[in-house]
């Protein structure tokens, strides 16, 4: 009777350990949580912050491409590496969908980390975790929070063009169809407002918002919500044809570190993209939420790593389901 009891001590005491670090249960198998390698890779984290430390060095735009890599790769089919396969037999990659083509990258600085990585715990860490690990230390490195990322994710054995193409936010999308677009994800405004603020850091072509400076409600004017002054200083590189290709910052005021000079921007009409923009002039919800980030960076962070933690958590694969990608760019033979 003793030694029952004593058991179940144990396992109410190691149920009240693990409940805290368990951030989701995946109908497709196990929960995620931040020691799953502790013992089969115990030295992944170092490995990749290594490898994306050296990127960003080299080039202060590749933090802001590996963070988008991770939102791309979770609104599609969930968080499963998806969004890193390259087309092959009948596979077709989403990295040809309109989100993705000639403007996703940060694929090499991945396949360097799962080389490094595959070398160290062979057939240990998938894809879609690295993904997740190097949106956090992107984040970092360039002045943002830190958080905890929840591991266990499988890697899928197929891509979605057709969801990439529909279920990734757009730069044009109205504010409605953003909002259902994370709800169908489980996120919710909090999430759409903080996880908007990626975009402190980063850069966006003219052909994403061309039409705020000419023609945004196909009425031959400009933007009102544009502040007139930047929208001048815009239209100097973004001509009304051509130029498609020419890259802006998303953040003018520091466009090179993770703050919350984004919202400020806002408040002041100089969200470069309508989807920036929207989030102070279409719902007084979002707005108070965009006023109270502005004045409060610490909120910011806080809100910005408890939502990139949920989002970590859309769909995952775990458990026996998929595999544990070799090489990112290709499924297991």
């Amino acid at each position: 009777m003793a030694k029952s009891l004593n058991s179940l001590v144990l396992v109410s005491l190691l149920t009240l350990i693990i409940a805290p670090i368990c951030f989701s249960m995946s109908t497709q198998g196990g929960p995620l949580y931040p020691q799953f390698y502790k013992h089969s890779c115990p030295n992944v984290e170092k490995i990749i912050w290594s490898v994306v430390a050296k990127a960003v060095a080299k080039e202060r735009r590749m933090a802001a491409s590996l963070l988008r890599l991770h939102f791309h790769d979770c609104f599609v089919k969930g968080c499963d590496g998806g969004v890193l396969l390259d087309s092959s037999g009948t596979l077709i990659s989403e990295k040809r969908s309109n989100p993705n083509r000639n403007s996703a990258r940060g694929f090499e600085v991945i396949d360097e980390i799962k080389a490094a990585v595959e070398k160290e715990c062979p057939e240990t860490v998938s894809c879609a975790d690295i993904l997740a690990i190097t949106a956090r230390d992107a984040t970092v490195i360039t002045g943002g929070p830190s958080w905890e990322v929840p591991l266990g994710r499988r890697d899928t054995r197929d891509a979605s063009l057709s969801g990439s193409n529909y279920n990734i936010p757009a730069p044009n999308n109205t504010f409605q169809t953003i909002h259902t677009k994370f709800k169908l994800k489980g996120l919710d405004l909090v999430d759409f407002v903080a996880l908007s603020g990626s975009h402190t850091i980063g850069d966006a072509r003219c052909t994403s918002f061309r039409q705020r400076l000419y023609n945004q409600s196909g009425n031959g004017q400009p933007d009102n919500t544009l502040d007139q002054a930047y929208a001048a200083q815009l239209r100097t590189r973004c001509p009304q044809s051509g130029g498609d290709q020419t890259l802006f910052v998303l953040d003018p005021a520091t466009p090179l570190k993770f703050d919350n000079s984004y919202y400020k921007n806002l408040l002041a009409y100089k969200g470069l993209l309508n989807s920036d923009q929207i989030l102070v002039t279409k719902n007084d919800d979002a707005l108070k939420l965009v006023k109270q980030y502005a004045e409060n960076n610490d909120l910011f962070f806080q809100h910005f790593a408890q939502s990139m933690v949920k989002m970590g958590n859309i769909a995952p694969m775990t458990g026996s389901r998929g595999e544990i990608r070799k090489i990112c760019r290709r499924v297991n033979h």
